[in-house]
């Protein structure tokens, strides 16, 4: 059986998904701002989570429907089919509401009417009068766009931006699953150099390396659908997981290095790739920008470098220079490309026209992503 399916991601990344999603194998039956549809059975919604590095969650669509008012939206909810997906003893609850563009606005209102309309389906499905909610988590997701009601379940539960490689509660400045995203929007390709010149915790350098080395990104964590048994049943996730690890390259080699002046940053860093399993990957280096160099061509920069905020407020003059000084060092390497995320809007005033950008948004920020394109290296058999 063929179920609905939808990925969220971040706005300005859809093409990405969707490229992401037609690789695997997956039919994708549609796309708008900040959603990717597509259809898959059991296996692969399974395979969906464990493998997936750039949306941020899997949801299976249960109904699609029009409402302009409350009570369309009650009876649209209690008209779909929730016995075929949530056994009786279910915990159930709409985790999400969001309202773009329609009618019906309130979350909250929005979060209570869609709980009820399921209770009401299932009281009289199941012959109950009260829900004891003492077994597994189904969380349900409600987005209306210009009216229309797309109410799915929750198959991830973490967003998949949580690999399970980071074990100290690190925020990063980038979620990994726009990292991915990002790095995947270049050219950069395995044997390929890759210099994160601002670090940080090591998100580019560790998603370049599990990409290198063919490790799925969900192979560390754990999801909500794992407990659906009757739907997902657990054979699917060994047997995804197995696969998993039978693809992991351990013979690729790679060179992938990471600098950041802050010396904590490096020591988080280094521990992130130890539990990813790239340790042996990476570099990781203390070490400013202003000492960036590399003796070998064609390599790639892919950076996001303070915008600010991050360093000391208002100091406007302090972040030209910083900027400055990363366009300096990207001149004196030889036929490097550089790919840069930032909200600072001085970026191309000081480092220089980029030859594209794109407006990316980094949570709540509205970023560019700066793209600067060196030469190729030549073709194989054709280097000297």
């Amino acid at each position: 059986m063929l179920y609905d399916m939808a990925a969220p991601c971040h706005f300005g990344v859809e093409a990405v998904v969707k490229r992401e999603l037609q690789s695997l194998g997956y039919e994708v039956t549609g796309t708008r701002d900040g959603r990717v549809d597509f259809r898959a059975d059991p296996a692969g919604i399974v395979h969906a989570d464990i493998s997936l590095r750039t949306p941020e969650r899997v949801l299976l669509r249960v109904g699609r429907f029009r409402a302009q008012t409350w009570d369309e939206l009650f009876e649209g909810v209690k008209a779909l089919p929730w016995e075929e997906y949530i056994p009786r003893d279910a915990k159930f609850w709409v985790t999400k509401a969001v309202s773009v563009r329609s009618r019906l606005f309130s979350p909250s209102d929005m979060q209570r009417i869609v709980k009820k309309a399921m209770v009401d389906r299932l009281a009289l499905k199941y012959g109950l009068t009260h829900f004891p909610e003492t077994g597994e988590a189904w969380p349900v997701r409600v987005f209306i766009l210009n009216d229309e009601v797309d109410v799915c379940l929750d198959t991830t539960g973490d967003s998949l931006h949580k690999r399970g490689y980071r074990k100290n509660n690190v925020v990063a400045p980038v979620a990994e699953n726009l990292a991915a995203a990002l790095i995947m929007l270049t050219p950069w390709r395995a044997d390929r150099i890759l210099v994160d010149p601002f670090c940080g915790s090591g998100t580019f350098v560790i998603e370049a390396a599990m990409m290198a080395a063919n490790i799925a990104p969900g192979i560390h964590r754990s999801f909500t659908a794992e407990k659906w048994e009757n739907l997902l049943p657990e054979r699917l996730w060994k047997e995804a997981r197995k696969e998993a690890y039978a693809a992991i390259d351990t013979d690729v080699t790679a060179d992938l290095q990471g600098y950041d002046k802050d010396p904590a940053a490096i020591d988080v860093a280094r521990l992130a790739a130890e539990e990813a399993g790239v340790d042996e990957l990476v570099h990781f280096q203390v070490r400013d920008v202003e000492d960036l160099s590399h003796r070998k061509k064609y390599g790639f920069i892919i950076t996001n470098p303070p915008y600010g905020m991050r360093i000391g407020g208002d100091d406007d003059k302090a972040l030209a220079e910083l900027y400055r000084t990363l366009g300096e060092r990207y001149q004196d390497l030889d036929d490097w490309s550089m790919f840069v995320l930032s909200a600072y809007s001085g970026t191309e005033k000081a480092i220089g026209k980029a030859d594209k950008n794109r407006k990316i948004y980094n949570g709540m920020i509205e970023t560019r992503f700066y793209q600067y394109f060196g030469a190729k290296p030549p073709a194989r058999g054709k280097r000297k």
